[in-house]
């Protein structure tokens, strides 16, 4: 009975050291790596060590579920695979360098709860993908060069508590749903060329930047930002 006991012992044990997350995950974190220059980080990987060791690199239950790389030097395009780390539930990557578009993959995290970009030099639209992430709760994609329209499948995120998407050059109107969205509780639009309706005069309100939690370099101290929210405000 000891004997059993104590391979079963061994048995769990390393389960638990030589656990690790998916060929598919861990081949989406190293396509990460290449196309954003990973060597040139101020935090680098070694590609050797188990993922769980990698910087910004959260694992659970042999699961990526986040990456949060701040002012790290992260430069260049996210890869279309980042839409393989389906398990993902934060994806912060602000005040880094990445250029080029949102890849539309980034729909397959449908699983994520909190996508922060801001402060990089993203271009393009955002993509209508990002209707299908039903577990976002906050979007943060100010300070880019994002343009084009919200798409109108941002409506979808039921669960949506915060937008924000100062200072971009985003056009067109703002879609109705999300003057109609339940859990919706601010929305930052400030620093673009966008229509707000008669749907969201209502929800008008002239903030200073402490409110919206940006940073002094960030917020243009000769510009009024406006922000649009519901009546609770987020601390």
């Amino acid at each position: 009975m000891k004997k059993q006991l104590l391979t079963l012992g061994l048995l769990l044990l390393s389960s638990v050291l030589f656990a690790q997350v998916s060929a598919k995950e861990k081949q989406a974190l190293i396509d990460f790596y290449l196309a954003t220059n990973g060597e040139n980080w101020v935090n680098t990987w070694d590609l050797n060590t188990p993922v769980d060791q990698w910087h910004g690199i959260t694992v659970k239950e042999n699961k990526v579920t986040a990456i949060s790389m701040l002012f790290n030097n992260v430069e260049g395009s996210l890869p279309n695979s980042i839409g393989s780390l389906e398990n993902l539930k934060i994806l912060e990557l602000p005040f880094n360098k990445l250029s080029g578009e949102i890849p539309n993959s980034i729909g397959n995290l449908k699983n994520l709860e909190i996508l922060v970009f801001n402060g990089n030099s993203l271009t393009g639209s955002i993509p209508s993908t990002i209707g299908n992430m039903e577990s976002l709760k906050k979007i943060h994609l100010s300070s880019n060069n994002l343009s084009g329209e919200v798409p109108v499948e941002i409506s979808n995120l039921t669960e949506l508590e915060l937008l924000n998407v100062f200072d971009n050059n985003l056009t067109g109107t703002l879609p109705m749903g999300l003057a109609q969205s339940k859990n919706l509780k601010k929305l930052v639009v400030a620093e673009n060329e966008l229509i707000t309706t008669q749907a969201f005069s209502s929800l008008l309100l002239f903030l200073d930047d402490a409110n919206l939690e940006f940073s002094n370099s960030l917020t243009p101290s000769a510009k009024t930002v406006i922000a649009i929210e519901t009546s609770e405000d987020e601390n």
